[in-house]
């Protein structure tokens, strides 16, 4: 991972970055101004997709969530690049990918400073046809060869002590190859393999189920689509 220093903080991209980000890079105006915006997605915050080298990328600014999130929104305390949020999740990235584990493949981060806070930002690429596994449960039944997919490589990412926090179904991507994908792993961190957190992935996973059904009119989902899922889970992780 490259480390450039910028005026009042840090801009990181991977070992192999030939074209250099800047800080402007990493503002949604400076896409839109450019004509490269080719779309967006609406959650906690807003997503923002560009055209970029080839490629489309995906933008996100980091904001706080809960109740201390309404007091300091998108400030976090400063002590040290290596603590932040920001380096962690592009570190994490940069070495799933070297594993050759289905992730974003990581374009560049910032890290903004001022005295001791610190804003950050993103910047992933983005999987083609992308659809999450929510968007699809709200449109229709999903297959047991779909379950399977996910089970399997939620193990994958098990087995290799790979701990996601917000493990939940709009975390999780098919492309358009119907091939599975985790994405959001800020927080996430390499473990030594452990039932107890393993089991806490899961767990959280399940409950993310029940609580988008209570969003949606349509929801195809059901306790034996979980049984289905967290049978061949357990059959993979065991391989």
């Amino acid at each position: 991972m490259l480390i450039n220093n910028i005026e009042q903080g840090y801009i990181l991209t991977p070992d192999h970055t030939k074209t250099p980000f800047l800080p402007e890079h990493f503002d949604p105006n400076y896409w839109q101004q450019q004509n490269a915006i080719v779309g967006t997605k609406e959650g906690r915050a807003t997503a923002w997709f560009f055209r970029h080298n080839n490629q489309i990328s995906v933008l996100k600014h980091y904001w706080r969530g809960g109740m201390v999130g309404k007091l300091l929104s998108d400030q976090y305390l400063f002590q040290g690049l290596k603590s932040t949020r920001v380096y962690k999740e592009f570190l994490l990235l940069c070495e799933l990918e070297q594993r050759g584990l289905p992730v974003p493949s990581p374009v560049a981060a910032k890290i903004s400073t001022s005295y001791c806070i610190y804003r950050g930002d993103l910047i992933t690429a983005a999987i083609t046809g992308a659809t999450s596994l929510c968007e699809v449960l709200q449109t229709r039944e999903i297959t047991l060869n779909q379950l399977n997919k996910i089970a399997q490589t939620i193990a994958q990412f098990h087995r290799a002590g790979v701990y996601h926090a917000d493990l939940n179904i709009n975390n999780i991507l098919f492309n358009e190859a119907g091939e599975v994908y985790l994405i959001d792993f800020d927080r996430g961190e390499l473990r030594t393999p452990s039932h107890s957190w393993q089991k806490h992935n899961m767990d959280r996973l399940r409950r993310s189920f029940y609580k988008e059904a209570g969003k949606w009119p349509t929801f195809y989902f059901t306790d034996n689509n979980w049984e289905q899922l967290n049978l061949a889970y357990k059959q993979a992780l065991a391989r």
